[in-house]
């Protein structure tokens, strides 16, 4: 029952649509099924980790750690995202660390069976490649706004580029702790952005969800207008 669920998602990846059933089961059936619980590690910077992972639900975090244990957030994995393409196309070391910031479960795809599928639709690869271009892309927007953007400016940026009709769901994990490693800062620093932001009449938070009360405000502290 399992193996058919996977198969109908496997099918749904723009990078495996084409492949006929037999492939599909094959993978399908090397697949190996994990939970992970919150602040589990599914694997360390540095491992040699062959897998690719699809994650069926939770919430993840990649990230980077220092000497003094400071964190920062590289990105959140969202359920139905895949990650990991790194381990499938070059035998190196992984370059972060991930951690289920929930309970996660997560299909391993094993390297043997995605080089199986690669080698008979080279195809596929190209389009992984593509994924882990995006990605790239993603990784270089976060170390130039790192570098040139205030806090105010990341926090504003990141509240527009999450929210839905102005509105930003907090999940258990959506701490201040949390965001605080994702903008590459400490948690009073991002406390006292987010009290001059209410205060502006910007945003309003409480447990459940952050509303922007003010986008053209919000667009103006982030620095977004006219890029």
């Amino acid at each position: 029952m399992k193996n058919a669920l996977l198969i109908k998602r496997l099918q749904s990846f723009e990078f495996l649509q084409g492949l006929d059933q037999d492939t599909l089961e094959n993978l399908a059936a090397n697949a190996v099924w994990k939970v992970f619980s919150p602040n589990a590690v599914i694997f360390w910077e540095g491992d040699n980790e062959s897998n690719l992972y699809y994650l069926q639900y939770g919430s993840l975090k990649i990230l980077k750690s220092s000497t003094d244990g400071r964190e920062q957030v590289l990105r959140f994995i969202n359920a139905g995202e895949m990650f990991n393409e790194i381990g499938v196309l070059a035998k190196r070391p992984n370059p972060a660390t991930a951690v289920a910031l929930e309970e996660s479960g997560i299909w391993l795809l094993p390297r043997h069976a995605m080089e199986e599928v690669i080698l008979a639709r080279p195809q596929t690869a190209l389009q992984i490649i593509e994924n882990m271009a995006d990605k790239i892309i993603g990784l270089v927007t976060l170390a130039a706004d790192l570098s040139l953007k205030t806090v105010e400016a990341r926090f504003a940026k990141l509240l527009l580029d999450q929210a839905v009709d102005d509105v930003i769901e907090r999940r258990r994990w959506t701490n201040q702790t949390e965001l605080a490693a994702h903008l590459g800062t400490v948690p009073d620093v991002l406390s006292r952005v987010i009290r001059e932001m209410t205060k502006a009449g910007l945003i309003e938070m409480d447990k459940h969800e952050i509303r922007i009360l003010d986008r053209e405000g919000l667009l103006e502290r982030g620095m977004i207008r006219g890029e």
